[in-house]
């Protein structure tokens, strides 16, 4: 390491004295690798040693250097270590494929980011997102210089463990014992760094990477239902859901078939109907077959496997024989959905997990939302995504892109009601909050002439969503 460092300085790459880095704040030591280029054996030098850095623990399939000063290490760590490799366009072009990402690539597949220079991490989480929404997985980066100013940090609270060579402190000693640093510039750079710990990331800007349309989405998701759901918006360029929370079945069959054309996904809560009667089930499924779209039971299961496993088989509602979607709370564990799962499975059957909740003071944030995204990737084959209400909030944005967002609480004006249930509009949440499918229940229900209702409220989501797309 000694060695890399001084060759670093031989070259000039490590200057002194009054320098404004990216981030905004000025510096007395600059650390300029372009110019390692100009260098081919140390260009693979530390190509060959950043990636003997990474403990053998670390999974990746791919690498993916941060543009442009990390791209001719990326493309000698790919050649010598025969990896496959991707890379970010900086500037996505107008025309041809207007592709984020170029290479060829499969979703799921790991991605290592490879960096020159760590500060505030800002770069790095501009290459994640498109890597992301690609239906990449970004859980490591390695870099060559860690300033120690935030970076780590900031990049472990987006879901990505930063491994680094040399830290900023190490190179000042190292420079300082060989004489080429002064007592005085030593302890300028030492004081600086100490007043400079955490420098802060500006935000990333996640609406200008091209979001994938409903079709292609399609192509990623492994369960049959969440294909087919993506397939039936697409489709009926619909991404409505209507929440018929009304007060009978008689009543919901009769809005189902009312709104049926204008919906991709019916959500119902069985158990509050008076007059459930076993048929039903039945009866709703035929209306949703004649307009083609989902039945999804908001049962919002909770219990450990077992039990659930029975609620969801059997009882007087017997929700496994006609709902073609559930939903889960993760409060008891991976367990949940092994049971649900168990039953669901074979069936061709589909769940969502709760990440989120639209009501003032839920506790349904943050580890536990990180939580239910680490399960869902673990049962990718059963669970379809999540009910959620800012996923583009989420450290790690964008998520996956097979799995489906679906956001509750939506109103044609922002507000709420007096039981704590807080609306946002549709292009809110699709737009600027990264959701798919706009759940509605008041908004139709209570409306004058549902159908109506229905029709104005899918043209605002899919608007929203085409808006998203482009």
């Amino acid at each position: 390491m000694e060695s890399l460092i001084l060759q670093l300085h031989e070259i000039n790459a490590v200057k002194f004295g009054n320098f404004k880095l990216k981030s905004g704040i000025s510096s007395p030591i600059y650390i300029d690798l372009r110019l390692i280029v100009s260098y081919p054996s140390l260009l693979r030098q530390i190509s060959q040693t950043l990636i003997a850095s990474i403990p053998t623990s670390t999974r990746f399939d791919l690498v993916c250097g941060v543009p442009y000063t990390a791209l001719p290490i990326a493309t000698s760590v790919s050649v010598s270590n025969d990896i496959p490799m991707v890379m970010r366009r900086k500037e996505i072009k107008d025309y041809g494929t207007s592709k984020a990402i170029e290479g060829h690539f499969q979703p799921d597949q790991i991605c290592l980011i490879i960096e020159d220079l760590v500060t505030s991490g800002t770069s790095v989480l501009e290459t994640a997102a498109p890597l992301r929404a690609a239906g990449l997985k970004v859980s490591d980066a390695v870099v060559l210089i860690d300033r120690e100013q935030g970076g780590r940090e900031n990049l472990e609270e987006n879901g990505i463990k930063l491994h680094a060579l040399i830290s900023l402190t190490e190179m000042v000693r190292i420079l300082k014992e060989k004489g080429k640093l002064g007592e005085e510039m030593e302890a300028l750079v030492l004081k600086f760094l100490e007043e400079n710990r955490k420098v802060p990331v500006p935000k990333v800007e996640k609406t200008k990477v091209k979001g994938l349309g409903f079709e292609e989405r399609a192509k990623l998701q492994k369960n049959p239902t969440g294909k087919r759901l993506f397939e039936v918006m697409a489709e009926k360029k619909s991404n409505l859901c209507l929440a018929a929370d009304v007060g009978t079945a008689a009543e919901l069959l009769h809005i189902a078939e009312k709104v049926g054309p204008e919906i991709c996904l019916l959500k119902t809560h069985v158990d509050i109907l008076p007059d459930f009667t076993p048929d039903f089930g039945s009866k709703l499924r035929s209306i949703a077959d004649k307009h083609n779209f989902l039945i999804f039971e908001d049962r919002k299961f909770a219990d450990i496997g077992n039990t659930v496993t029975m609620q969801y088989e059997g009882g007087i509602f017997r929700i496994l024989d006609w709902a073609d979607i559930i939903n889960a709370h993760i409060i008891s564990g991976p367990g949940i959905v092994d049971g649900l799962k168990l039953k669901g499975l074979p069936r061709g059957k589909a769940l969502l997990l709760l990440a989120e909740m639209s009501s003032a003071g839920n506790l349904a944030k943050g580890d536990y939302t990180a939580a239910a995204v680490k399960i869902a990737e673990d049962h990718s084959d059963f669970v379809i995504g999540f009910i959620s209400v800012n996923p583009a909030s989420w450290p790690g944005a964008p998520v996956n892109p097979s799995f489906i967002q679906a956001t509750p609480g939506v109103q044609m004006v922002t507000g709420g009601d007096a039981l704590g249930q807080q609306y946002n509009t549709p292009r809110s949440v699709v737009y600027e909050r990264g959701s798919d499918i706009i759940i509605v229940g008041r908004g139709i229900i209570k409306a004058v002439n549902p159908a109506e209702a229905a029709q104005a409220y899918r043209i605002q989501g899919w608007d929203a969503y085409l808006a998203r797309c482009t």
